[in-house]
């Protein structure tokens, strides 16, 4: 078996570190300094030139103007977005296009992808239901109203919502069917509330009164939204591995120059040891994203790598990613000492986005019961 990337997937990462290079993580205020968001919007500089790269398409056909590459080349774009903290939709933006692509009718693929691959268009989308605990779907009903539909209820924490132009809003029928509606922003009766994540990025509480949809913008597919949802999650993951990455790099710099004693930090067993655990932990969190990341490629249910439907692939990688970059963070603020609280310095940004993608979509707990659950449903024996 071959384990190693394509070219394509090689040429992907190349030209995002060629995006990402000149990104810095205290380009906005520090979230520990700003009562409120750290800036209105996206970074469109930076959303500009992964449009130029053709990175924003790279999930979609050709037909739409896309490279047509599969999740695994999202999620390496993902991990070296996450290095530099990039403030842009990239995960809600392609994920949302993915399922559009994959389930949406003719006519909504034809309105949304060309723009969506150029950066014309930003899409989100709407993962967290009212509370963040319970399935996002049962948080609105949706209502058939002629050959259109109407949405009634509330929406919390959508990432980039004040500056996207479509936002995927997972509803339910009334009938335990669940449905995925494109709306756009401005649409009559959606109102956005201005809430603010843990890393300081401005997100939003929809509250949907009435919102008529027309019934090519509505994804009737049941499976349209669960797709949705494990890309979502899944992409969690490499960011969460991205970060990380970054983070353990920043320690290792950090105490090969502090010295104790006459020696570097890094030299002493305890420091040493701690490293390493972490270094393990993010082994972990990569060979898991992998597997989640390829089972979501090769086939849906259980047709292909093993008993367990994909679900379960993405849950084990959310569990490693969620415990993983609480521990890396935790360690990083460790070994610096003091100097990791200081907010000239860049690492208590990554602790606050870190803490951000171990909730995000659930914490390990919310997966391990849903592993749970999935092992009860497919014997594995």
């Amino acid at each position: 078996m071959d384990f190693t990337f394509t070219e394509e997937q090689r040429a992907a990462v190349e030209a995002a570190r060629a995006v990402f290079a000149d990104v810095v993580p205290d380009g906005v205020p520090s979230p520990a300094l700003t009562p409120g968001a750290v800036t209105e919007d996206l970074d469109r500089p930076l959303w500009s030139r992964l449009a130029g790269s053709d990175l924003l398409g790279l999930v979609l056909a050709e037909e739409h103007g896309g490279a047509g590459l599969d999740t695994i080349a999202l999620c390496l774009v993902l991990r070296e977005a996450a290095r530099v903290l990039a403030r842009v939709p990239l995960l809600e933006h392609c994920a949302t296009a993915m399922a559009v692509q994959a389930h949406g009718s003719p006519e909504l693929a034809a309105a949304l992808l060309p723009g969506a691959a150029d950066g014309s268009l930003v899409l989100t989308a709407a993962a967290h239901g009212r509370s963040g605990h319970d399935p996002a779907e049962l948080a609105v009903l949706a209502r058939p109203d002629g050959e259109a539909w109407l949405l009634e209820g509330t929406q919390t924490a959508v990432a980039w919502a004040h500056g996207a132009d479509w936002i995927a809003v997972p509803a339910h029928t009334g009938e335990g069917e669940a449905v995925l509606a494109l709306v756009p922003r401005t649409a009559p009766g959606l109102a956005l509330a201005e809430q603010v994540s843990t890393s300081g990025e401005r997100y939003a509480e929809l509250a949907l009164d009435g919102v008529r949809v027309e019934g090519t913008h509505l994804i009737a597919d049941p499976t349209a939204w669960e797709r949705l949802r494990l890309l979502l999650t899944t992409g969690t993951c490499a960011l969460a591995l991205g970060l990380g990455e970054a983070v353990l790099a920043m320690t290792g710099q950090y105490t090969g120059k502090r010295e104790q004693f006459g020696f570097p930090v890094a030299t002493f067993q305890a420091v040493a040891v701690q490293a390493a655990d972490r270094y393990i932990d993010l082994r972990a969190m990569e060979v898991t994203l992998w597997q989640a990341a390829w089972r979501l490629d090769a086939a849906t249910g259980t047709a292909a790598g093993g008993p367990l439907p994909s679900a379960g692939d993405v849950a084990v990688a959310k569990i490693w990613a969620a415990e993983g970059v609480r521990r890396v963070v935790q360690t990083a603020q460790h070994l610096h000492g003091g100097f990791g609280a200081d907010t000239d310095y860049p690492l208590h940004r990554y602790h606050a986005w870190a803490k951000q993608l171990e909730l995000q979509l659930g914490p390990a707990a919310a997966h391990e019961e849903a592993l749970g659950d999935l092992l009860a449903a497919h014997p594995l024996a």
